[in-house]
């Protein structure tokens, strides 16, 4: 595909193609491979930020954490956390150090540092601006982009373990989009009860792919 195609199908925006450029342009290993999934939230960047900030506590939105226990730190940079995973996927647990945590420039970056899965040197980068909507006045909104870069496991290939990764931020940052919308609408006291509610988990038969499960 030629530059001139490129260009007509990019749909970023100006800033979205600026924070790509310098946070999520990863350089890669032979056998890794890398994507970047976006979300637009109609809430306050402050409120989306103050919850996908919080290390300690993933599964608030992130659907596929049954629970998560801190290793090591207080949920600054540095911190280590083992996650217990949902039973349906294709693992238990899931070690995570908090790698970078920048309150000024809303990044959050994550590294895999053990687990029984076969998602072997990830790391995710995560972050957060405000982006007015795509029609003239519209509001302002925040868009949250998340990108990573992971090995291929042998026996896969790139393409399923794109899939795979791609299915399962997708999923986490849909869940964070009805979490702080919902949060944006009513008063803050409600939401003790908000993260507590019980939303349904999408159907995930189909991405446990050869070489992820």
């Amino acid at each position: 595909m030629n530059m001139q195609l490129i260009k007509k199908f990019d749909h970023r925006t100006p800033a979205q193609q600026r924070i790509q450029t310098l946070y999520h342009t990863h350089p890669l290993s032979p056998n890794q491979c890398t994507s970047i999934v976006r979300q637009m939230i109609d809430a306050p960047l402050p409120l989306v930020w103050s919850i996908l900030r919080k290390f300690s506590n993933p599964q608030s939105y992130k659907q596929f954490i049954k629970s998560c226990d801190m290793v090591s730190g207080n949920g600054a940079a540095g911190s280590v956390r083992e996650v217990t995973i949902v039973s349906g996927l294709p693992a238990g647990k899931s070690t995570e150090r908090l790698d970078r945590l920048d309150d000024d420039l809303h990044l959050m970056v994550v590294s895999i540092v053990g687990g029984d899965h076969k998602l072997l040197n990830y790391k995710s980068t995560t972050t957060v601006h405000e982006e007015e909507g795509e029609e003239e006045g519209g509001r302002t909104g925040t868009m949250v982009m998340e990108s990573y870069v992971v090995d291929v496991p042998a026996d896969s290939c790139e393409e399923d373990t794109c899939l795979f990764a791609d299915t399962i931020i997708g999923c986490n940052l849909k869940s964070l989009a009805k979490l702080t919308e919902k949060l944006a609408r009513q008063d803050v006291g409600t939401h003790n009860a908000l993260v507590e509610e019980d939303i349904d988990a999408p159907n995930l038969t189909g991405i446990t792919l050869r070489g992820i499960c």
